[in-house]
């Protein structure tokens, strides 16, 4: 065999090698649409869940957790039928047992329908519920949008006063404020109750018959099932059709248009700047009355830009079987939120780190150490260790990166003593103490090297200001 064909029988093999090593790699990559959040991302998503946390105990709402996994009936019926949710995006499945099931998209419906389930209907009004969770929908993955992404959402179930809606709105302008975002747009519309919808409908069928030409091929499907849903397009063909159309606000009855104007007087009461959006409609078939929506100020048009939105839902209960029973909500998609608290270079959470490592040698004193980090753990320190690294060099390499200002070492003689050596990172001084002294000393030293700190940073303060004057 020639030394050429030696060469390309080589170069064939390592190229079925490569495709194999590919095609394998694929099969355990995320599946499109989704992601891993990252530890380094992290601090980001634990700063919303910790203010959200924090913000809906001093509003006074409770958490509840709903399955990811819901009857599809109940979205077709609650979100509506004809809303792209239910027509194009639901992760529909049939189970073993002939359930037509989803993952949900979305949380509003799937909370009412534990309201419902669990009879809270008896419960003293309004009932306050909020969610933290993943959502599933069928789109096309972006910035910011993924299938597989994270809302939460507030719900106030069983009040239709206006000052409801303006508390809500106050609640979420608060959570961004926590967070550390800035410039955040509050568009507000309202879209009528059924009564003067039904008007406002006719109308807007008849000014888009006379476009019809000029709408997307979705718009002109719309504007035989809900021409209402037209105002929410953001093909650009259409935004310039929808710019001249009839104004809901302009035809509200009188029930309405009072609510809406009580909701304003409310906002401008606790000083909140908001603007009225004609096109605000939402994509979802159950608001009624009150619409909003969150925009960072940079964004002009709301396209893949709001941070979340909601408004009032006072026919959903009914729908689902309920009695007839009003209704106001919001949420907001969290991995847009870190997606801007990064453009913003807001701080994230980072919880506090240990001041004590934990360095150990040998068997004996691996096994000695656990004790000590559980006493310790304990008593409210926070102990950084590396149990598995048998080498002191490198344990010490690590308490120096982590800036730890105390190590203990537990060697082999220590670990038969019973003591342990405490050193001091700040002053370099160490000395030995027992077991039972290890707690004591330790909370000792870190209370020493704390008031320190509250004095250097004091001395660099008072310094600052003498510049200053």
């Amino acid at each position: 065999m020639s030394r050429k064909k030696v060469i390309v029988k080589k170069k064939d093999r390592k190229d079925k090698a490569n495709q194999e090593y590919k095609k394998h790699t694929k099969r355990f990559q995320t599946v499109r649409g989704m992601r891993d959040i990252l530890p380094q991302d992290q601090p980001y998503w634990q700063k919303i869940r910790r203010v959200v946390e924090k913000v809906a105990h001093d509003f006074n709402y409770q958490r509840i957790d709903m399955p990811i996994v819901e009857f599809v009936e109940l979205f077709e019926k609650g979100t509506g039928s004809t809303t792209d949710i239910v027509e194009k995006e639901m992760f529909k499945f049939k189970t073993r047992g002939g359930d037509n099931v989803c993952l949900r998209p979305e949380g509003t419906p799937s909370v009412v329908r534990a309201y419902l389930q669990h009879g809270m209907q008896s419960y003293s009004k309004p009932v306050k519920l909020f969610y933290i969770g993943p959502m599933y929908r069928y789109d096309r993955p972006q910035e910011g949008r993924f299938r597989e992404f994270f809302h939460f959402g507030f719900e106030a179930i069983g009040e239709r006063d206006a000052i409801l809606d303006a508390q809500l709105i106050q609640l979420a302008l608060r959570i961004f404020k926590s967070i550390g975002l800035k410039n955040i747009s509050l568009q507000l519309n309202s879209i009528g109750c059924r009564e003067c919808r039904t008007n406002y409908n006719n109308l807007l069928t008849s000014y888009f018959n006379n476009r019809k030409k000029a709408l997307c091929m979705d718009c002109k499907k719309r504007l035989k099932k809900n021409p209402l849903r037209i105002l929410d397009c953001k093909e650009e063909k259409c935004t310039h059709v929808v710019f001249q159309a009839p104004q809901t606000i302009d035809h509200l009855c009188s029930e309405c248009k009072g609510h809406f104007t009580m909701l304003l007087e409310c906002l401008d009461e606790i000083e909140v700047s908001y603007a009225i959006n004609p096109c605000l409609v939402r994509g979802l078939d159950y608001y009624t009355k009150t619409v909003f929506e969150f925009w960072p100020q940079e964004f002009e048009d709301g396209a893949q830009s709001s941070l979340g939105g909601g408004g009032r839902y006072d026919y959903l209960v009914k729908t689902l079987g309920g009695s007839d029973t009003p209704a106001v909500g919001f949420a907001c998609g969290i991995d847009r939120m870190v997606l801007e608290m990064r453009k913003q270079d807001t701080k994230a959470y980072y919880p506090s780190s240990p001041k004590v490592y934990l360095a150990q040698l040998g068997n004996l004193a691996k096994k000695k150490s656990l004790k000590i980090f559980e006493e310790l753990e304990r008593n409210g320190i926070m102990v950084a260790e590396s149990f598995g690294k048998g080498n002191l060099g490198s344990q010490f390499r690590q308490a120096n990166q982590l800036g730890v200002s105390i190590v203990l070492i537990l060697g082999q003689r220590e670990a038969l003593d019973e003591t342990v050596i405490l050193k001091d990172m700040e002053s370099g001084s160490q000395e030995v103490v027992t077991f039972e002294q290890v707690t004591k000393e330790v909370k000792k030293r870190i209370n020493k090297n704390a008031k320190s700190a509250k004095r250097t940073v004091a001395r660099k303060s008072g310094r600052r200001n003498k510049r200053k004057k």
